[in-house]
């Protein structure tokens, strides 16, 4: 599954996209990736990205279903990775890799004070200077 997060979305969607939530500003939708008709879109859509990388412009996807993309700003977006890193962290099957000993170089922990950093430094940015 693949997801999309728009601010406007046609009248109907494709039957392998679906609209999971939907508030005031923010639409999320599902896509089903392994869909034949999705399959057959991505194909005909495809172009050099650049030299030797052939793959689908986000923006060529969105136009040709009528969606308008979100574009949050970055205090949004920090706030919705802290939230899924946080969902990540307590997911039992993350704790069950850790118990397997899953052991990366970089962990969901690591990931967490990155976006700690990143947010402290949003917060310092929006204070006004004395």
């Amino acid at each position: 599954m693949m997801k999309l997060y728009a601010k406007t979305i046609p009248q109907t969607l494709p039957n392998w996209a679906t609209v999971v939530t939907q508030s005031a500003d923010l639409i999320e939708i599902e896509i089903n990736d392994e869909h034949p008709s999705f399959q057959a879109l991505l194909e005909e859509l495809a172009t050099e990205i650049e030299p030797g990388t052939i793959g689908v412009k986000v923006e060529d996807l969105c136009s040709r279903l009528g969606i308008e993309m979100s574009n949050p700003n970055l205090q949004q977006l920090v706030e919705q990775a802290q939230t899924l890193i946080s969902l990540i962290a307590t997911h039992p099957d993350y704790k069950q890799l850790l118990d397997e000993g899953y052991q990366p170089d970089l962990n969901v922990a690591d990931a967490q004070t990155a976006l700690n950093y990143l947010q402290w430094e949003l917060d310092q940015n929006q204070q006004p200077s004395v």
